[in-house]
Formats: C-alpha cells, sequence, structure tokens
C-alpha cells in the first residue's frame, strides 16, 4: 500500500457513472474495476491523516466540450444527471472539486481551460491543499491519457509532488496506445509512477 500521511492528499480523479459504469456515455474500459481499490487506499490515507479529495465532471447541456457543440467527446456528465453522479460504490469523504462547469474542457482537477475566450482558471483543488499542508498527492482514477495525466502534470506545476497509482487508473485509448504514452509523457516530466497497486 502506497505511503500517506498529513502532508500528502489522495486525488480521486473522476469516478463517475458515465465514465466508470459500462452503461455510462463515455465508459472508459474497466473502469468499475478501480472503485473498491481506491475505497481501499481512500481508508488508508484518511487512517494516516490523509486529505482525500474528488474531482467530478460537471458539465452543462451544451458545451464545446462536447462534439455536437464542435468539440470532441459524446455528451457526458451532464449537471444533475446520474451519469455525472460519483459512482455509488465509492467511499466519498472529502471535498468534491467540480470542473468543466460552465464552457470549458474541465480535464484538470486544478485548472479548466475556457474553449470561448482561451483563458485558464484555477479551481479551488490547490487552495484546499495547501491549507492542509500538503506536498505530495497521490492521483487515482479516470482516464489515465486525459484528467488523470491534466490533474498530474497541473499537481506539479501547481508546486506538488505527484505520485500516479497506475494501478489504480484506466485509460480511454482513443487510439491504441494512449494510455501508455500518457505514462510515459508523466515520467518525462517528474511525475513519480507507482504500479500494480491493489
Amino acid at each position: 500500500m502506497f505511503e500517506y500521511g498529513p502532508a500528502t492528499a489522495l486525488i480521486v480523479v473522476d469516478l463517475q457513472n458515465d465514465f466508470a459504469d459500462p452503461k455510462g456515455s463515455l465508459y472508459v474500459r474497466g473502469g468499475e474495476e478501480v472503485v473498491e481499490p481506491i475505497n481501499a487506499h481512500v481508508r488508508a490515507a484518511l487512517e494516516a491523516g490523509s486529505m482525500v479529495a474528488y474531482t467530478q465532471d460537471w458539465h452543462p447541456p451544451s458545451t464545446p466540450h462536447f462534439a455536437k457543440d464542435g468539440g470532441k467527446w459524446p455528451v457526458h456528465c451532464v449537471v444533475g444527471s446520474w451519469g455525472a453522479e460519483l459512482v455509488p460504490s465509492l467511499v466519498v469523504a472529502g471535498p468534491v472539486v467540480r470542473k468543466g462547469t460552465d464552457q470549458e474542457d474541465g480535464y484538470s482537477g486544478f485548472c479548466v481551460h475556457d474553449l470561448l475566450s482561451g483563458q485558464d482558471r484555477p479551481t479551488e483543488l490547490g487552495g484546499l491543499l495547501r491549507e492542509r499542508g500538503v506536498r505530495r498527492v497521490a492521483v487515482v482514477g479516470l482516464a489515465t491519457d486525459y484528467c488523470v495525466k491534466s490533474t498530474a502534470l497541473d499537481a506539479l506545476e501547481e508546486g506538488f509532488r505527484p505520485v500516479v497509482l497506475t494501478g489504480l487508473t484506466r485509460a480511454v485509448d482513443l487510439t491504441p496506445g494512449d494510455g501508455a504514452a500518457a505514462l510515459s509523457e508523466l515520467s518525462g516530466n517528474g511525475v513519480e509512477l507507482e504500479g500494480d497497486l491493489t
């Protein structure tokens, strides 16, 4: 088990029905497999005095993030929908940071990119972690090649030491190999990888 403590936080990325349930509109293959192992990490983190934070896509019905409005993705995680809800079996024991709430991409838990203005806007996640004196973050969830990658890279940019627990993530793999390429990119940028954890 990963070593948690008061200066470490666990960030659980986008464990939502649309991604982690086979009935979801943007199902990530194998997404449901990581829920229980992540729950074990949530419990371990809490026992060790670590903060646990969650990210949640929370999109409006129309946004340039969606293919129907000019983007690349099917409609997913629409405000108030079943697909946007965190999976019911997930242990939620900390703040939930919503992203993609307006005309934004919503990939990173730390910063969103407005697709109309081109401007970046921070979320509250960085501030929440700093308030708790967090220096290192473990990143898990969905999906390796998008929101996990973006969250880990932005954690580094924000001055935290990110570790991606690769056994607790799954990739979209729009193009075969995207997940592996994302891990290589993370490692090449100084993000620590710890693999095959249960």
